[in-house]
């Protein structure tokens, strides 16, 4: 009775959810594993049997950075002991706008608009890189 006690007291809700959170996110990871297969195949018959534009081959490419990044975003979050670094989010903002701007570059206000996106997520990135880390524990 008292090694049941014991290991429910270990068991606690913040342990249990954080348990769950790392199953689901290793489910991701193979879920966008397969997925970045798929681009990958789809980005070699563009590249050597069908006659594509430029515009539709450069949103394959970025697209293939996208699944890339949240992959390395899901492997980081695991060596950084639970923790997504704030710069992996700039990096996928940044690819997705960019992303934008090649498919959707009709509108010249919306491109003007993405593009400040873009630098505004860059001074973001400027400023985590300039500010001193202050993490508990160091």
């Amino acid at each position: 009775m008292q090694h049941l006690r014991t290991a429910f007291k270990q068991l606690s809700i913040p342990s249990l959810l954080q348990a769950v959170l790392n199953v689901s996110l290793i489910f991701l990871a193979f879920i966008l594993i397969y997925l970045l297969g798929k681009e990958l195949l789809h980005f070699a018959k563009m590249t050597f049997w069908y006659e594509t534009s430029l515009n539709e081959f450069l949103e394959t490419i970025l697209i293939f950075f996208l699944y890339f990044e949240f992959i390395a975003m899901i492997v980081k979050y695991f060596r950084e002991n639970y923790h997504f670094p704030m710069r992996y989010f700039l990096y996928i903002g940044i690819t997705a706008m960019i992303r934008l701007i090649i498919v959707d570059h009709h509108n010249p206000l919306n491109t003007l608009l993405f593009a400040g996106v873009i630098l505004t997520l860059i001074i973001c990135y400027y400023i985590i890189n300039k500010t001193p880390v202050e993490r508990p524990g160091k």
